[in-house]
């Protein structure tokens, strides 16, 4: 028998023969290369024939064993190498037999730029490739929002970029509602911006106190000068960052830096709460579902959970948790190698930081019971949809579609998708409208086009043998002429078995009266307060919100067009020069062309150029 005919155990304990003595990942796959699971090994051949053998195995281990149609292998160094690499490819291949974090983004910082003579400040996500000092994470962009306008206010730092910096005449608005010093027009010597740019730094470190004791002496320096203006606005930034120290500050002598982890399990589900402290201020927390088995134990879910979610964000130097991980001192020694620091993970008995992983606990408990309720209420729902519409089973994912426009122009399509975990916002997508022979306005055409597109590429990836994301439903904002468009194209790509349904608004937009529209079945409506009509009318006005939303970025993004950027031979160094000699687009616009080509890089032809652009 050869190794390609062999799955299961056998297959498992034929790749024993070949295994080292040595740390290492292994990999299992089931038919059409699908990843069943992801693991790590102190010893690969030690490890992995307690598969064949049938060790320890759940009914879930041996549902997993018994599908396993072939495995990878990677040896390493150490264990810990080998923990940093299961980490990765769980995130990459997402196996269905892992414990799994889910809904994984990035989070949001503070930087301070540093690659300007009067640094900005400004909210940042992603890799740290701008010179500068970062301050984060922060649970949420709300909380860095908050944060941002409260340094605004108390150390008056411009967040305009350098663009606008350079080429600013007189002070702006912010400068006007005091949340900016105006460095820009020279307002504020440079010097003494930049010791204003020190003090926030210094309050983002979490040095509050020294910073608040030097305002408060200046304040009353200029108090006994009677400068008496000066000491008011010294004030006002005084209150300012009194709040939010009081505001985040919460027993600052328990923690200077550190992540707190608390998880409860419940039903075969489970919660995460993490929470942010950094330089003694808290910065914040959020829930995290991981998928899970219920027959995972607590430990397994917390350190699968801890290694994941530190794989691609900064590592605290504390960890905090209400259950110890099964492997906390292997993920301590995994954290080192990758900071090149101590990394500690403590379960806290008593005192402040017990008291902030038991707050965090409480978080967890209360979010996860949020969280099965609404999935009750959710399953209802879908099987009312099934139940109503027709539909071959319970919907698992429903798409929703709308366009918005202003009288045609900067048209776009949004798409939201739902099911039994309620708006999968990761899975939303808005398309540009770009069909050039559509009447302005016409919504049918516009539709079509979105579906056409969406749809066309979900075919093209079935028949490649893919299996791309597949909707049981497709609900649209419209009667029976929307659904007849959509229909049209849906048979065209040969996917005319997937359910399509209209919903058009009652007379004079009532809500409540809308009138729903589907193949074969007159229309019908609901009633006026039933659970479902309330359902069906939410996700409408999400994929209308959506809709919106794109239209007015891609219509803001159109007045932000520079006529500059059309020019052949203006690339940024020569637009910012002739910005800044001419003020504006518009005031290049009128300039002739022996003005032009006294500005530094514009040749005499690139000057005819412009100058006959902007005369067309």
């Amino acid at each position: 028998m050869t190794s390609e005919s062999l799955f299961g155990a056998a297959l498992i304990a034929d790749e024993v023969k070949r295994l080292p003595d040595r740390p290492g990942v292994y990999r299992m796959f089931g038919e059409d290369g699908e990843a069943l699971y992801v693991g790590k090994a102190r010893s690969l051949k030690k490890r992995v024939i307690q598969y064949a053998q049938g060790r320890f195995h759940t009914n879930r281990i041996g549902h997993m064993v018994a599908a396993t149609r072939s495995m990878e292998f990677t040896t390493t160094r150490t264990e810990a190498d080998a923990l940093l690499l299961e980490i990765n490819l769980i995130k990459q291949l997402t196996p269905r037999f892992n414990v799994l974090l889910r809904d994984d983004k990035s989070f949001p910082e503070i930087i301070i730029r540093r690659d300007h003579a009067a640094p900005q400040i400004a909210k940042h996500r992603g890799s740290h490739a701008i010179k500068g000092d970062y301050f984060g994470p922060f649970a949420s962009a709300g909380a860095v929002n908050s944060t941002l306008n409260t340094l605004q206010k108390a150390f008056l730092l411009r967040s305009c970029s350098d663009g606008v910096y350079d080429t600013r005449s007189r002070p702006c608005m912010l400068h006007q509602i005091k949340r900016c010093s105006a460095p820009c027009t020279g307002l504020i010597s440079i010097a003494d911006y930049n010791a204003l740019v020190t003090e926030a730094s210094l309050f983002l470190k979490g040095k509050s106190r020294l910073v608040l004791k030097r305002m408060s002496d200046e304040m009353q320096a200029a108090s006994d000068d009677l400068e008496f203006e000066r000491a008011a606005r010294l004030r006002d930034r005084i209150r300012a960052l009194s709040s939010v120290a009081l505001e985040s500050q919460i027993v600052t002598d328990a923690v200077e830096e550190a992540d707190i982890f608390a998880l409860h399990a419940d039903g075969g589900q489970a919660c995460v709460q993490v929470f942010f402290f950094r330089a003694g201020q808290n910065w914040g927390n959020r829930a995290y579902f991981p998928r899970v088995d219920k027959t995972d134990t607590d430990a397994e879910i917390m350190t699968a959970f801890i290694g994941q979610f530190y794989d691609d964000k900064p590592i605290a130097r504390q960890i905090l948790v209400n259950v110890m991980p099964d492997e906390a001192d292997l993920l301590a020694e995994a954290f080192a190698l990758k900071t090149g620091r101590k990394v500690e993970i403590l379960q806290p008995k008593r005192g402040g930081k017990c008291d902030l992983v038991q707050h965090a606990l409480t978080n967890a408990r209360e979010a996860l019971g949020r969280k099965m309720a609404e999935s009750s209420a959710q399953s209802k729902l879908l099987t009312l949809v099934s139940d109503t519409f027709g539909l071959e089973g319970v919907p698992e994912r429903i798409e929703v579609y709308d366009n918005s426009h202003i009288q045609g122009t900067n048209a776009v399509g949004g798409m939201i998708v739902a099911g039994p975990e309620g708006f999968q916002k990761s899975q939303y997508r808005k398309f540009n409208i770009k069909g050039t022979d559509l009447t302005p306005g016409d919504d049918f055409g516009m539709m079509k086009e979105v579906l056409h597109r969406r749809f066309s590429r979900l075919a093209k990836d079935e028949q490649a043998g893919e299996t791309p994301p597949r909707p049981d439903m497709i609900l649209i904002d419209g009667g029976a002429g929307q659904l007849a468009a959509v229909r049209e194209v849906m048979a065209d790509l040969g996917l005319d078995d997937i359910a399509v349904a209209g919903v058009a608004k009652g007379p004079d937009r009532d809500a409540g009266l809308e009138r729903f529209f589907i193949e074969d079945k007159p229309p019908f409506m609901l009633e006026p307060k039933s659970p479902l009509l309330y359902y069906l009318q939410r996700l409408r006005d999400e994929a209308h919100r959506f809709a919106i939303g794109a239209h007015r970025s891609r219509r803001t993004m159109e007045m932000r067009k520079n006529p500059l950027d059309e020019i052949e031979g203006v690339g940024p160094g020569r637009k910012k020069a002739l910005l800044h000699a001419f003020g504006s687009a518009k005031g290049v616009g009128r300039a002739a062309v022996e003005d032009l080509v006294k500005v530094d890089g514009v040749s005499e032809a690139l000057a005819q150029r412009i100058h006959d652009f902007f005369r067309r």
